[in-house]
């Protein structure tokens, strides 16, 4: 079998996954290329910057954003703000859950129990899935992630995050918020939001919105066999789709989940609410999200950023 037609789906029981025919082209053999170098710079990240990881043991913390789809055998690490409402809707289809991803609404998708987490397993069965399954995660420009979760949570009506986030944020950092303000969580700014989030004595705790990859989903600790972007979407999930055999007419969904009048948060929005912030607040955002930059190869979004 060519190289260029099979992929690497675990280091450590080194078995290869034949994809489908559809695969054998030169667009295929260039997505798996991208997959081969995505894998190789997120490795060498965590051998320069997280050299200890390898020897820790796997813990249920570690695989408690890991959803597990038993059919075809798929780990997914979600990732909040990078395509993860609509994965979680082709894994239930996967699952047979649904017969089709437009059938599944928002709440079915984050509220319901269809999907089961890796961390609901006993050791052995957390570990036999580890070793034989296909693990995959997708992952997005960590300032455009940023920006897109403060939209959805702070710029809509939020019955969570405005009395549990917002009302915290603005107490600590709005100097002579109004009583309104205080009452509801209700407005916050981005640069609030931001003075919050590099805070080291926080009001209130972090949120997988906008923690760190790297800490969703231990990717120097699991090795991961697929590494997908949401910049190239549709060209990564319909290749990883192909790799695992999924029926033939199930593609990624290209619809919006929430606010689907609004505009997608591009590179050109996101450098809108940087704008607001000082060179310093932006240095430090950098270096937050520095291990993302570094392990899934982004580069820097600001051309002062050292």
């Amino acid at each position: 079998m060519p190289a260029a037609a099979a992929i690497l789906t675990n280091s450590s029981a080194s078995t290869f996954v034949q994809p489908a025919p559809r695969a054998l082209d030169s667009y295929w053999v260039g997505l798996q290329r991208r997959q081969q170098e995505r894998k190789r710079v997120m490795q060498e990240a965590c051998a320069k910057y997280r050299a200890s990881s390898s020897r820790r043991a796997v813990t249920p913390r570690h695989v408690s954003r890991i959803f597990v789809e038993d059919r075809h055998r798929v780990l997914y690490c979600e990732v909040p703000k990078a395509g993860c409402s609509n994965w979680k809707r082709v894994l239930m289809v996967l699952a047979g859950l649904a017969s089709s991803t437009t059938d599944i609404q928002h709440n079915t998708v984050h509220y319901g129990s269809a999907l089961k987490r890796l961390d609901t397993f006993d050791r052995q069965g957390i570990l036999h899935r580890l070793s034989t399954y296909t693990k995959m995660l997708f992952v997005r420009e960590p300032f455009e992630r940023l920006v897109s979760a403060f939209r959805d949570k702070f710029e809509h009506p939020n019955s969570y995050y405005h009395p549990v986030f917002g009302k915290a944020i603005l107490a600590r950092y709005r100097a002579n918020a109004s009583r309104e303000a205080l009452r509801t969580g209700s407005g916050v700014r981005f640069p609030e939001f931001v003075q919050y989030l590099l805070d080291v004595h926080r009001p209130v705790g972090m949120d997988i919105h906008w923690d760190h990859v790297s800490r969703l989903c231990s990717p120097c600790l699991i090795d991961y066999d697929f590494v997908g972007k949401f910049e190239s979407m549709e060209d990564d999930a319909n290749f990883f789709l192909s790799l695992i055999h999924a029926p033939r007419n199930l593609t990624f969904p290209r619809f919006k989940d929430r606010h689907s009048q609004e505009a997608r948060t591009t590179a050109r929005i996101t450098h809108q609410y940087f704008a607001q912030l000082s060179t310093l607040q932006r240095q430090r955002t950098y270096d937050f999200y520095y291990m993302d930059y570094l392990m899934f190869n982004y580069s820097k979004p600001f051309a002062d950023l050292y």
